[in-house]
């Protein structure tokens, strides 16, 4: 039942804007010239063969050597100027990549003058596929193109000027125009087509950024809903211990059975407001990836008879039989968090027995030994309800989703009890699946694996009696800001014997604690004046009577690391609003013994 665990958003962000910085029209050059370098050796290749076959091997071995070469040092050039592309590189580039295109224009004017009966052909050719392989690399900077293709112009004169008082001379001269026409349509084409993958790109980068913000924005909404679900949770629960523990005390009053009834509404009441609360606080921390599991030795005999406890009562209260059966290899004490897989199986049995009129609930418990220290446990709960449409069954996880339009009004509920235990579920590595049919039943199996602790029973223990009276009355300082939460632990105080003194806030606490000493100090969180995690801070470390006096943090707040910041501020334990009254007397009786006591159990 152990839990199982993308660019940070900052490191995102620079690098879509190292993307999309703007380069200038060299830097371009030089980056589409990096990006075909290896395309450059076997051009010269292809243009050896064709020269060697038409002049002899040696004059084509010797030009392949040495544009070869030529290629060579431009490339070491172009690779020591790449560290430098956003910031520009002078003269540097276009001087080197202009000198090694003179090797290759010694191609077409090697095969003009050759004498072959191709020569002239493959010069024509070699010019042509020359200047298209400068502009092709180059597209997106014709003047580079220019200036680096000029030794190809160079060698096309020389070749015309041989030609001068020929026949050939003017049908070469007519020949460049529409050469020229034909590299001019490349290039507008080229710079067109560059254009729009510039203004494709530049929408890209405004929609990233468009996204950015609307993810921060985003964050923000979340922490503001984080924050506010803190506040809400205190201003819920507060108000909520005043009715809880009125309806406790009651109860432990002479009541007819008539009163009896309406304080146990009040009570069923207040008990399922904060069921959803929960469901709500739970399924926020879910989404926001914070829910935090403990691992600790559980008792899988303790947690079966806790869980299987609620439902037996439940499933008594609606006339219907309840059934617990368990295989022989269950573990002793696995390693797990008892809460949350208790949570997982409570919404499970819940639900079975909510949508069950009539028939029988049964829960089963089989475990499959992996090793001596790893045990598969598989939690199924089924029950003779009236079954779920293969239809719904994709709804069925989906938050705040009651398959029955009409089960909001007849069983109540948030729709979150499955979203969130199939959530669960997976953060511990498990599942839960669903086996059904209409009319018969389901079957809602929860499946994991689990760190065996002891796999034998352990001897039976001497009972702990948790409502074992303190050995003597003590002096408890109450420090609450809401009157009635004051007047509720103050009568329950006395009605089990201890005396109490009030404060309204921290301030006034601070201010008692420096003349009086009291047994056990209960300090609420959230105070005007001055804060409860405050006031406790500033007693610990104030040298006075109540320095070491034992000190419960009391809040409406049920995150853990509000638990977390009270203890860190001095308390020694922390008790939930509403206030569980078994719960505080407990709490009474270990402070009686010292504050180790009470850290200890905490």
């Amino acid at each position: 039942m152990g839990v199982t665990e993308p660019q940070p958003a900052s490191a995102m962000a620079a690098s879509t804007a190292a993307q999309h910085v703007p380069q200038s029209e060299a830097a371009q050059a030089l980056t589409a010239i990096l990006q075909t370098h290896y395309l450059r050796y076997g051009v010269i290749l292809s243009w050896a063969l064709g020269l060697t076959a038409t002049v002899g091997l040696r004059l084509g071995l010797g030009w392949l050597v040495l544009t070869l070469a030529a290629g060579t040092y431009r490339g070491w050039i172009e690779r020591r100027v790449a560290a430098r592309v956003g910031s520009g590189y002078g003269l540097l580039f276009p001087t080197v990549a202009t000198l090694t295109t003179c090797a290759w224009a010694l191609a077409p004017l090697i095969a003009w003058f050759s004498g072959a009966s191709f020569g002239r052909p493959l010069a024509m050719v070699f010019l042509v596929s020359g200047y298209l392989l400068v502009f092709t690399q180059l597209r997106s900077s014709p003047r580079q193109a220019a200036v680096i293709s000029s030794p190809y112009g160079v060698a096309a004169l020389i070749c015309l000027a041989s030609l001068w008082g020929t026949p050939d001379f003017w049908p070469f001269v007519a020949s460049i125009p529409f050469i020229a026409a034909g590299f001019f349509v490349h290039v507008v084409m080229t710079m067109v087509k560059e254009a729009r993958i510039k203004a494709f790109q530049d929408h890209q980068a405004h929609l990233i950024a468009e996204l950015e913000t609307a993810r921060d924005r985003a964050d923000a909404a979340n922490q503001a809903k984080s924050a506010f679900l803190g506040v809400i949770s205190h201003e819920l629960r507060t108000p909520m211990n005043g009715v809880l523990g009125a309806a406790q005390l009651l109860s432990a009053t002479q009541l007819d059975k008539t009163q009896h009834d309406y304080v146990s509404i009040v009570r069923n009441s207040g008990d399922s407001l904060l069921t959803l609360l929960n469901d709500i606080l739970d399924m926020t921390k879910i989404e926001a990836g914070r829910m935090e599991f403990d691992n600790a030795d559980v008792d899988f005999a303790e947690l079966l008879e806790r869980v299987s406890g609620v439902a037996s009562a439940q499933a008594q209260a609606r006339q219907l039989v309840y059934r617990l059966e368990t295989s022989d290899q269950i573990p002793s004490v696995v390693r797990g968090d008892p809460v949350r897989v208790g949570q997982i199986l409570q919404n499970l049995l819940s639900n079975a027995i909510k949508f069950t009129h009539d028939g029988e609930i049964v829960f089963r418990v089989m475990a499959e030994r992996l090793t001596d220290e790893r045990v598969k446990l598989d939690f199924s709960v089924s029950d003779t309800g009236p079954g779920i449409a293969s239809a719904d069954l994709q709804r069925l996880f989906e938050p705040f989703t009651q398959l029955d339009g009409s089960s909001t009004r007849r069983h109540g509920g948030t729709g979150l009890g499955l979203t969130i235990s199939r959530r669960l579920a997976e953060i511990m590595g498990g599942t839960i699946t669903v086996d059904t049919r209409l009319g018969v039943g389901s079957t809602f199996t929860f499946s994991v694996e689990a760190d065996v602790v002891d796999w034998h029973v352990p001897q039976d223990a001497e009972a702990i009696d948790d409502e074992v009276a303190c050995e003597r009355p003590l002096k408890v300082l109450v420090v609450e800001d809401h009157p009635v939460n004051r007047m509720i632990i103050e009568a329950w105080m006395s009605s089990v014997g201890h005396s109490t003194v009030t404060a309204e806030n921290g301030q006034l606490a601070l201010d008692i604690c420096a003349v009086e000493a009291f047994d056990l100090i209960l300090m609420d969180v959230n105070m005007p004046v001055m804060d409860g995690l405050s006031a406790t801070r500033i007693l610990r470390q104030a040298p006075g009577p109540n320095q070491h006096a034992p000190l419960v943090v009391l809040s409406a707040s049920a995150r853990t690391e509000d638990h977390e910041a009270g203890l860190a501020a001095g308390a020694d334990a922390y008790l939930n609003k509403p206030i569980d009254f078994r719960a505080l007397g407990q709490v009474l009786e270990r402070s009686a013994a010292g504050r180790e006591a009470l850290r200890q159990a905490a």
